[in-house]
């Protein structure tokens, strides 16, 4: 029998959601809790969930998150026994686990030599070919030269993946279609995988045609023991970054079942692992799985696993830490209905999926039975450029698949966000969809069904407009009573007696700015409004600070809202955003369009290369320069051919959304023939 290990108190080398799960299931233990920080997470609320909370240094990921030595040191000064290093991050760095090891802190996590041999592709490859786990054809050899990857590249055929060896998340990645493209790829490749992994190693492999990502939870003990907590498809996916999963898959019976489980536990075997793994799988329509990689930690998407199991997983992982065997056996495994978890992205689908940054003006998560909300976030708190644009999921349980997705549905429209641009409304399309409704989908999903004309954003209405102008009206008139102020923006007459009339030139979004006269009844919520020539009828029923219970023509629903400044404000009904400002009194900003020649910053982000000069002719199409922003890399390209002026960007430069970078004047305005 093992002795027990002690744990506490357990120190989290993580942030934001699963920082907070660690979090609440170490103190169920009766472990204390300590938190470490950023300096722009001060604010965050696994800090303030945790016991104890050390800042670890700036911003800047390198230099808190991923400091090795400093997170040890943090360790040591709060007197942690044991560190959790959540997902992400050092949580599947081999040096991470030695230095924890060496400083005689418990690792909550596989040994040192199972991470390095794991966590990279190319070697854990070799070893699932050597332990006969089902692979894809492919290139993982040592000669990495550019030379031996075209040569390998052009005898396994095209489709191929270029994949970095060290990486996941879809960062390094590229589906390359032919030879032309290879070198670019390739490059490419090696360049985000440095600067996201700290490794150039690359791996080639046969690209599988919209095959289905299903992955198997694996967990073993110090004993020996081994099982496997059934299968999790991963399918919905995006720049190979999962958008939603589901257990159990749709489209795996329980013979392959049974096999794809066994395939796991032997691949857990091979390299005596201890704790918790995901083995992933690529599956075809025939039915054949093949091995893609395994992960040396608790996945994002575990909880839907936990929902059909009844099992906390970070539980296992501390008993199991302490040196206590797996709480069941395979044969005492079984599974309960149907689990289906959204990941919620501080993003803008309809821009390509880029990553938002900004400040959470309301943030509340939805009431739903059967519907879990893992998050770590608070109204108020910034959400940066400098992480994960991931800010929280919503996992929902049901007897069956349907009804799991039907309480997912309604747990996402009744989420309150705003602030930011979200993939809510998109995640609700995609739950919707009859393609995923069947179940019948792989990971050609969301191109297949959501190209970018189908992402577009929705043009608000004219009952949009109304509504907007009701309530960014309706919270001028209380601060007029508040402030006892005569006069505000737009506002012709007031007395206790009449009515309050207002006109407003309102633009939402990015749409036309129109014009509107409200005419508000100084008692009992009732309003008129008049646009285009057309009249609503607005009755707001009860409002307190964030939300209305607002009828619109005789129809009444719930809208939250949250105040941009005194001319605008934003809001949310059903699973759409309503960003409205009235711009009557104020110079209208001229916006550059795409025709421009000025080259604005799409996000947040950090410039890693710049690849013209002031003066320099470009055509429309060329690389300009790549932004860097949530560990993701983006070229920029030029919009319309002409001269380089005002370059102001520059490599290293941290820069904020819509950020000039440079102009270009157009062919004709610089004297150059078209």
């Amino acid at each position: 029998m093992t002795d027990t290990i002690e744990l506490g108190p357990v120190l989290i080398a993580n942030r934001g959601e699963i920082a907070c799960r660690v979090i609440s299931s170490a103190k169920a233990m009766g472990y204390a809790t300590i938190a470490v920080y950023s300096e722009v997470d001060i604010a965050a609320r696994h800090v303030s969930l945790a016991d104890f909370a050390i800042c670890i240094g700036p911003a800047a990921a390198g230099e808190s998150y991923l400091n090795i030595e400093k997170i040890i040191a943090a360790a040591r000064r709060s007197g942690a026994r044991s560190i959790h290093p959540g997902y992400g991050f050092l949580s599947e760095n081999a040096a991470f686990a030695g230095a924890c090891e060496e400083a005689g802190i418990v690792f909550i996590g596989p040994s040192p030599r199972a991470i390095e041999l794991m966590g990279n592709k190319a070697a854990s490859k070799r070893a699932m070919i050597e332990a006969g786990v089902p692979c894809i054809p492919g290139y993982q050899g040592r000669d990495q030269s550019g030379a031996s990857l075209v040569r390998e590249s052009v005898a396994i055929g095209f489709p191929l993946m270029v994949k970095a060896a060290a990486g996941g998340g879809g960062r390094g990645m590229r589906l390359v279609y032919g030879e032309a493209e290879l070198l670019p790829a390739i490059q490419s490749a090696r360049s985000e995988a440095l600067n996201s992994f700290g490794s150039e190693e690359l791996i080639i492999e046969r690209a599988l045609i919209e095959p289905r990502h299903v992955e198997i939870q694996v967990f073993a003990d110090s004993q020996g023991n081994v099982v496997h907590l059934f299968e999790r498809d991963c399918s919905v996916q995006r720049r190979h970054q999962k958008v939603l999963e589901e257990a159990p898959s749709p489209a795996v019976s329980p013979e392959i079942r049974a096999a794809m489980g066994q395939a796991a536990i032997s691949a857990a075997r091979s390299v005596d692992y201890v704790g918790a793994g995901t083995v992933e799988f690529l599956l075809d329509s025939e039915g054949r799985f093949y091995f893609l990689e395994m992960n040396t930690r608790l996945q994002v998407e575990h909880p839907v696993t936990e929902m059909i199991t009844g099992l906390d997983l970070v539980e296992w992982q501390l008993r199991v830490a302490a040196g206590e065997p797996l709480p069941l056996a395979q044969d005492d495994l079984s599974i309960d209905g149907h689990a289906i978890e959204a990941r919620l992205y501080a993003e803008d689908p309809a821009n390509g999926f880029l990553p938002a940054a900004g400040t959470a003006l309301l943030w509340g998560a939805p009431e739903v039975q059967d519907v879990r909300v893992d998050h770590g976030l608070l109204s108020g708190q910034e959400v940066s450029s400098f992480y994960d644009p991931m800010i929280a999921k919503l996992i929902a349980h049901g007897r069956t698949r349907e009804e799991a997705r039907r309480k997912l549905v309604r747990a996402l429209t009744d989420t309150q966000i705003l602030g930011f641009p979200t993939n809510r409304q998109f995640l609700c399309a995609a739950l919707d969809h009859e393609a995923f409704r069947s179940g019948d989908f792989s990971t050609a999903f969301i191109d297949k069904y959501f190209p970018a004309e189908a992402l577009a954003a929705d043009k608000p209405g004219s009952a949009d407009y109304a509504l907007v102008a009701v309530l960014l009206c309706r919270l001028r008139q209380e601060e007029q009573q508040n402030s006892a102020v005569l006069h505000l923006s737009g506002i012709e007459q007031w007395s206790n007696n009449k009515n309050l009339n207002a006109s407003l030139l309102l633009r939402i979004g990015d749409g036309e700015a129109r014009a509107l006269r409200v005419y508000m009844h100084n008692s009992g919520g009732q309003y008129r409004v008049d646009i285009d020539g057309r009249e609503f009828s607005l009755f707001i029923h009860a409002m307190d600070a964030s939300r209305a219970r607002v009828e619109i023509d005789g129809l009444q629903e719930n809208v939250y809202f949250a105040r941009m400044s005194a001319d605008s404000i934003s809001i949310g009904i059903q699973s759409r955003t309503l960003n409205g400002e009235d711009i009557l009194l104020s110079s209208e900003r001229v916006a550059a369009d795409e025709d421009s020649g000025s080259i604005l910053a799409p996000m947040h982000g950090n410039i890693l290369a710049v690849n013209v000069s002031e003066g320099q002719f470009v055509e429309k199409g060329d690389f300009l320069l790549i932004l860097e922003a949530m560990k993701m890399e983006h070229k920029i390209t030029a919009s319309i051919r002409g001269t380089v002026t005002n370059l102001g960007a520059r490599e290293g430069q941290q820069v904020a959304l819509n950020k000039l970078l440079l102009e270009i004047i157009p062919a004709d305005d610089a004297g150059v023939e078209p």
